[in-house]
């Protein structure tokens, strides 16, 4: 089984368990119904903010951590020189 299938597969019976605690089909164990009915239709965008919070953390934390490439740096300078020498021998003036 692919990981989009075990993730599909997790997300629905997720989604099921939600809606049929929403509906007040099945109860939620420990907690008052009155207290459910106003805490389970916020749960959604609770579920939102936290993806949204977690996605900017991961790509902040890969910013902060990102390597230095001097060899790239060193090739990326030669490539412009090289294109710049090019530019100069058909009459283009750069700088």
């Amino acid at each position: 089984m692919a990981r989009v299938h075990r993730v599909a597969a997790v997300a629905s019976v997720l989604v099921v368990l939600y809606l049929l605690t929403l509906f007040s089909l099945v109860p939620v164990p420990f907690i008052d119904p009155s207290v459910s009915e106003q805490i389970l239709p916020i749960v959604p965008w609770w579920i939102l903010v936290s993806f949204g919070s977690y996605s900017l953390w991961c790509l902040g934390w890969g910013l902060f951590t990102f390597r230095d490439c001097p060899e790239a740096y060193c090739e990326l300078l030669k490539e412009i020189n090289d294109a710049k020498n090019d530019l100069r021998t058909r009459g283009v003036s750069v700088d």
